[in-house]
């Protein structure tokens, strides 16, 4: 792909332009070690590199195109396009260079701490049981129709996002459902998107250590909503309080859904067993395989979001029955000594809560709980105690263990969430640092008809510890487990 740099740089805010901008490129790059000839690298200021500091390198290695936000020396025949903001920048000019392929599809987004990766998987396998040939951007898999692309981000980089785009306008996708996470949303990765509507889940404490506070965490998710165009929809969670701030300044159709408040969309728990879900959607019953109060509003979203894509209201509901849980969310299989084993994601206190919330509206209270848990390292700290006071009051036994300690001492991490067990918990709660040892204790413990819950990694296959990923999958090792110890 050769794409003249004069027409690929509309839309950015231009400050200064050294040098000739009707050269040609056939690759754009944020990383220097791939900036050379025929290479546009953008100079971006991340959270350990300033890119700016390598532009001397780039122009070393060939490199004749760079745009930048500081005014720097550069030799003759070099182009330095010095912008106001270089991360959006490099959103727009990556979606002029692909095409635009996000005006080329029906492009919605869904943002929001709990139920991204559950309604955009849903959402995919609707429309692709419908007959569409759909896109997925997820934090557990991006997909092209059939074909599956490995996930390395919740949302990539804005370059690796339009190439995806732009494979899926290739293989003739109609549709893609992608997360917007609030990262994504504030380093502009999906600047020059433009999306066919936007979806608000809820939000709750999470990211505390990248935002610093709740308002900027807030602020940053309605960014997305305010920048919505007047074309697309902004269909909005009015259950929790911050639904109706998420589109108070959005120009697109605003639309609401709700369990317990008055919406457009409209959701009633008729029965929930571990069989799967009763349900009243705007006045029509319809059953799901999925669990939990929570899968409700991930359905109701699905359902919304399909209508507002004007699908047939039958359809959708008889192909929503027919869908199963994404793997790693309320993920559960019975042991062939009767111990119910729960997968789950949940790596917030909200999510925490909503997961054992749902186990208690099911069990009989007969049986006993086991809730395995932990927290990631250089994460918010904040959240840590929290996570563990939750666990021992919705759960009748709590290991506390490693999720992914990444560069911090486990230990440390598992005394900051013991620092949240209430004294009269003490004894229900106990400390097993290695997680596999933590799975294999309560395995145990557990007898005919006990729950575990292993709650944290869900869908993941690592476990990360000082810079290393070790393989290592929840679901993998309690089967392995369960095996042996019979």
């Amino acid at each position: 792909m050769e794409k003249v740099v004069r027409d690929i740089v509309y839309g950015i805010s231009l400050q200064k332009v050294i040098g000739s901008t009707e050269v040609t490129v056939e690759a754009l790059t944020l990383d220097s070690r791939n900036a050379g000839a025929g290479s546009l690298f953008f100079a971006v200021a991340g959270t350990r590199f300033d890119g700016h500091d390598f532009i001397a390198k780039v122009i070393e290695q060939g490199c004749r195109v760079i745009i930048a936000e500081k005014e720097v020396a550069v030799p003759e025949g070099v182009t330095l396009i010095v912008t106001e903001n270089s991360h959006k920048a490099t959103g727009i000019v990556a979606s002029n260079f692909y095409g635009e392929p996000s005006r080329q599809l029906k492009l919605v987004g869904i943002t929001g701490t709990n139920g991204k990766t559950t309604t955009t998987t849903l959402l995919y396998n609707l429309f692709m049981q419908l007959g569409y040939k759909t896109g997925l951007l997820s934090t557990v898999v991006n997909k092209i129709g059939a074909e599956t692309i490995p996930s390395t981000h919740t949302t990539p980089d804005p370059i690796a996002l339009n190439a995806l785009l732009a494979q899926m306008v290739d293989a003739n996708c109609e549709y893609c459902f992608m997360e917007v996470s609030s990262h994504a949303i504030h380093q502009y990765r999906i600047a020059g998107l433009e999306f066919a509507g936007g979806v608000f889940t809820n939000i709750t404490h999470d990211h505390l250590d990248y935002h610093n506070t709740f308002k900027e965490y807030l602020d940053v998710k309605k960014r997305f909503f305010d920048e919505l165009p007047v074309t697309a929809f902004a269909l909005t969670n009015i259950d929790d309080k911050n639904g109706r701030v998420m589109i108070q300044n959005t120009r697109a159709k605003v639309v609401t859904y709700a369990m317990k408040s008055p919406a457009d969309y409209k959701v009633k728990v008729l029965e929930n067993q571990f069989s799967g879900l009763v349900l009243n959607i705007n006045g029509k019953e319809v059953w799901s395989r999925l669990v939990g109060d929570f899968n409700a509003y991930n359905l109701l979203t699905a359902y919304a979001v399909s209508i507002l894509l004007g699908e047939e209201e039958e359809e959708v509901l008889r192909v929503l029955s027919s869908l199963e849980s994404v793997e790693g969310r309320f993920q559960y299989f019975i042991s062939e000594s009767g111990v119910v084993a729960i997968i789950d994601y949940a790596h917030t206190p909200d999510a925490l809560e909503n997961v054992l919330k749902t186990i208690a509206n099911i069990r009989t209270k007969n049986e006993t709980l086991y809730t395995i848990v932990g927290c990631g390292g250089d994460r918010d700290k904040a959240k840590r105690p929290e996570m563990a006071r939750i666990a021992c009051e919705l759960s009748d036994k709590v290991i506390l263990t490693s999720d992914n300690p990444r560069s911090e001492d486990p230990n440390q991490i598992i005394e900051e969430m013991n620092a949240g067990v209430p004294g009269y918990h003490f004894k229900k709660t106990i400390s097993v640092v290695d997680r596999k040892q933590a799975i294999k204790t309560a395995i145990s413990m557990a007898e005919k008809g006990d729950i575990i819950l292993i709650a944290g990694k869900g869908h993941e296959k690592y476990q990360e510890i000082n810079g290393i990923k070790y393989d290592f999958d929840d679901r993998q090792i309690a089967l392995e487990l369960f095996e042996q110890m019979m």
